[in-house]
């Protein structure tokens, strides 16, 4: 630990102490905040896992309903199909709160899933793969805004734990040097101080 190169007085006695309140006071509030976090962001890693335990499931129906689809219509009707098939997707920030604060989180707004082809060059095969897409689809976007929380908690989690890991290892205990030294530096000015009167008044008394 380094204390403080300052002159050991009164004043930098009482400026120390402040210093080491706010820093302890700091220090708490910043303990909670980290806490807080953690929790919030094993609750959003928890919603990543049930999300992508839900995406491997969907996966694993949405494209064996493709290959059925590319068997039944053909590798060339369904690329002309595709071409006539155009949704639009909106993407906004949105404000999220977490943890108490306030974050940038993502909003994903998607279009109904509507069938946009011919009834008459429609086969069931289509008609499954285009509903089983829009599902993973909409799995894809709900884990990709609920990524976007979970990497800002992280973030704010790491940023919340160097200022406490600063505060923990450095600032108060170099601060509580500081205060030892001022205070011991006093204690043995006050004490020379006394021996001086003594003796001041010894010689005054026996002359």
């Amino acid at each position: 630990m380094a204390r403080e190169l300052i002159a050991p007085t009164k004043s930098n006695l009482i400026r120390v102490k402040e210093r080491l309140a706010t820093a302890m006071e700091g220090y708490d509030l910043l303990e909670q905040k980290r806490e807080l976090l953690v929790m919030e962001l094993m609750q959003q890693v928890e919603q990543v896992k049930l999300l992508e335990r839900d995406l491997d499931a969907r996966v694993a129906t949405a494209y064996p309903a493709l290959k059925r689809m590319l068997i039944a219509v053909g590798r060339e009707r369904a690329d002309r199909l595709s071409r006539d098939i155009h949704y639009r997707f909106e993407l906004e920030e949105k404000r999220v709160n977490a943890a108490g604060m306030t974050l940038p989180g993502l909003d994903i707004r998607m279009p109904g899933a509507e069938l946009k082809y011919s009834p008459a060059n429609s086969f069931a095969e289509c008609d499954e793969t285009v509903l089983e897409f829009f599902q993973l689809l909409k799995i894809c976007t709900e884990l990709a805004a609920v990524r976007t929380i979970a990497w800002r908690l992280a973030r704010e989690l790491r940023k919340t734990q160097r200022r406490v890991n600063a505060l923990e290892k450095m600032v108060i205990p170099d601060a509580r040097e500081t205060r030892a030294y001022i205070e011991a530096a006093l204690e043995e000015r006050d004490r020379d101080s006394f021996f001086t009167s003594k003796l001041l008044k010894r010689k005054a008394g026996a002359e």
